[in-house]
């Protein structure tokens, strides 16, 4: 599914507090970026966002569920992301509380990538 304009005009606006937000499309929905992390993915009009170990439990006291990929035939691979709280949709100060919480895992899994291209750029050249 397609982002809408004016869901993408929501997400910019909604996250605006949080600095440049750049909002980039990734498998059939949106990724929200700061820089080159990666802090929430959109799947329809689901905000989900990138969290970890030490984040899930602030997730979960705020009744956020995580996603749960399934995919044959591993069957269902709970991923790095939870729902964006529902008392955040409607109140940007606190969407953006949240983003500033997940950019933290989300800058860490950013530059786990980096260098894993780092180091496959250099394997290539040897």
């Amino acid at each position: 599914m397609a982002l809408s304009a004016e869901y993408r005009e929501f997400l910019l606006d909604h996250f605006s507090g949080l600095g440049p937000v750049e909002v980039k499309r990734m498998f059939g929905g949106a990724g929200l970026y700061l820089g080159n992390a990666c802090f929430a993915i959109v799947l329809g009009e689901r905000i989900m966002m990138r969290g970890d170990e030490t984040l899930a439990p602030a997730f979960e006291d705020a009744g956020s569920e995580q996603w749960v990929y399934t995919r044959e035939p591993r069957g269902p691979v709970a991923m790095p992301y939870w729902s964006l709280p529902d008392s955040a949709l409607d109140d940007p100060e606190e969407a953006v509380e949240w983003a500033r919480r997940s950019i933290g895992p989300a800058q860490e899994a950013a530059d786990k990538k980096q260098a894993a291209k780092a180091r496959k750029a250099a394997r290539k050249k040897a």
